[in-house]
């Protein structure tokens, strides 16, 4: 990897995750000095595939959504949705030739759960190791 700047992530997540207020978000984006990207959503599932899409174009390396437990949505299945919206997401961009990887999604653990800023530390730890985002790159470019 001949590009020395650190991978970027676009994370969206519920608000119902643990410590996601707006003071965790700012805490969180300033720790990692903009490497990571925070987007509030009333529900995980109001987020669409575009995006999804418009997050790896114009600002992320990868795309990830976390959302709340499944079955303690409290629009009822929300997040069951966006998985289908994260999934159908992974499809689109397999077609055009780009890594699976790079959109995800995290599912809340009702027995374990965990902080917002731990979810982010574990999914940038895993897209840390991921090359630069062509169609990023042609945008910066």
């Amino acid at each position: 990897m001949s590009d020395t700047r650190k991978p970027t992530l676009a994370l969206f997540y519920c608000r119902n995750v643990p410590k996601s207020s707006e003071a965790d978000r700012h805490a969180i984006e300033k720790e990692y000095d903009g490497a990571i990207r925070l987007f509030p959503l009333p529900c995980s599932g109001r987020l669409e595939s575009v995006h999804l899409m418009r997050a790896l174009e114009e600002v992320a390396d990868a795309a990830y959504l976390v959302t709340c437990p499944e079955g303690a949505c409290r629009y009822f299945e929300g997040n069951r949705r966006a998985k289908k919206r994260v999934e159908r997401t992974r499809q689109m961009i397999a077609a055009i030739g780009l890594e699976t990887d790079r959109v995800g999604i995290v599912v809340g653990s009702a027995e374990t759960p965990k902080t917002l800023g731990q979810q982010a530390a574990e999914i940038y730890g895993k897209i840390s190791q991921m090359n630069p985002s062509p169609a990023l790159k042609a945008q910066q470019g």
